[in-house]
């Protein structure tokens, strides 16, 4: 299903340094085709030609190898300052008639179109400003956990540098893909500030801004974690390989 009103902003900047190659993370292939290829064309389905992929460490091939697929908008992340910085390198290739903008990762290349399409849906149902994909598993560890209140209202995202014993036992994580209201997306890009242990721009930040101005956060959790593996080390990328062969049979 596409949506003539959504964006696809993929981040595909990342060195990738724990892949222990001189490959750019993303360009690791699982199934056969490149990571961030198989983001793409999950993208393509519900936003067609309105896919924008920010890239940075070794830029060109990572467009090259896209472009000999598809069609897309590229950005330029000049230095990695973290996920924050990415999205808005993207935010001025928007176009005026977009209204949301779907945030996917190049290293999650099992995402499915139904997936997105479910998040999208709920999103504009809700009219949500900020919408995040979550998922309850056994073994957060690594994983940035979804800090709730009592009535299971978002509070904020923590990342696992920054959690605290109690956030620690959180089961529900955060899977690094958001859905924006784009209006609200462009005005608190800015306010992202780099306070944290790794002196980056944190897109999740973004949650505890919506929750100070009141905006309406919607916590959309999935029940297929084989969809949301994020391919970080040679490990992982056997894991993502597992699983591919496994559904395509």
């Amino acid at each position: 299903m596409e949506y003539n009103d959504v964006a696809v902003v993929i981040l595909a900047a990342g060195k990738g340094t724990r892949m222990k190659s001189d490959i750019a993370k993303v360009l690791h292939k699982v199934g056969g085709q490149c990571m961030v290829v198989l983001v793409v064309e999950c993208a393509r389905k519900i936003a067609r030609d309105n896919v924008h992929v920010v890239v940075g460490h070794q830029a060109h091939i990572v467009k090259e190898e896209i472009t000999k697929f598809f069609k897309v908008k590229f950005a330029v992340q000049e230095h990695l300052l973290g996920t924050g910085d990415a999205v808005k390198a993207a935010i001025p290739d928007l176009n005026s008639c977009i209204k949301d903008v779907v945030v996917l990762c190049g290293d999650v290349p099992l995402i499915q179109e139904s997936t997105l399409k479910n998040m999208v849906e709920e999103h504009k149902k809700q009219q949500s400003k900020l919408s995040v994909l979550a998922i309850d598993i056994e073994d957060p560890t690594g994983y940035g956990r979804i800090v709730q209140d009592g009535q299971n209202h978002m509070l904020c995202i923590k990342e696992e540098a920054d959690a605290d014993e109690n956030e620690k036992k959180i089961k529900k994580v955060n899977t690094g893909i958001y859905c924006f209201d784009k209006k609200f997306l462009i005005s608190v890009i800015n306010e992202i500030r780099p306070e944290n242990s790794q002196g980056e721009y944190y897109l999740t930040d973004v949650v505890e801004i919506a929750k100070k101005r009141n905006e309406k956060i919607v916590v959309t959790t999935m029940g297929d974690p084989g969809q949301v593996i994020g391919v970080n080390t040679l490990e992982e990328l056997e894991k993502a390989e597992y699983l591919i062969q496994k559904r395509d049979k």
